[in-house]
């Protein structure tokens, strides 16, 4: 049976748009997402799945890189335990690799914590 009853959502007009919103949308959406022209160069080539923001500083840097070699170190550790005997071998040598360059990465972090904080002082 058909209903003579209008919908509601069809005949509804929708809600007038807010200019003043409207207008302050568009100017945090420029200011926030500027839009970018073909013509401009690429800063980063497009080929690199993952980069390094080149304003990182130093210290945040190998904070970092110590925190990813010591996440390493424990992979490396956990594997090692479930394999046989020549292949643990291996991966401690791996592991033991991982170690070293923490170590090199940790005192390399402490000599720019050094140099920077006097500089802060």
């Amino acid at each position: 049976m058909h209903s003579n009853t209008p919908s509601r959502s069809i005949d509804r007009d929708p809600s007038p748009v807010d200019t003043k919103l409207h207008a302050t949308a568009q100017r945090a959406i420029a200011r926030d997402l500027p839009q970018s022209t073909d013509n401009a160069p690429d800063e980063h080539p497009t080929h690199n799945l993952f980069l390094v923001s080149p304003d990182i500083d130093t210290e945040t840097l190998l904070a970092n890189a110590s925190e990813n070699l010591a996440s390493a170190s424990e992979m490396a550790a956990t594997v090692a335990f479930n394999l046989d005997e020549s292949q643990r071998s291996i991966v401690l040598g791996i592991q033991q690799l991982i170690d070293l360059s923490g170590l090199l990465v940790d005192r390399a972090h402490d000599q720019v914590a050094r140099v920077i904080s006097p500089a802060k002082a």
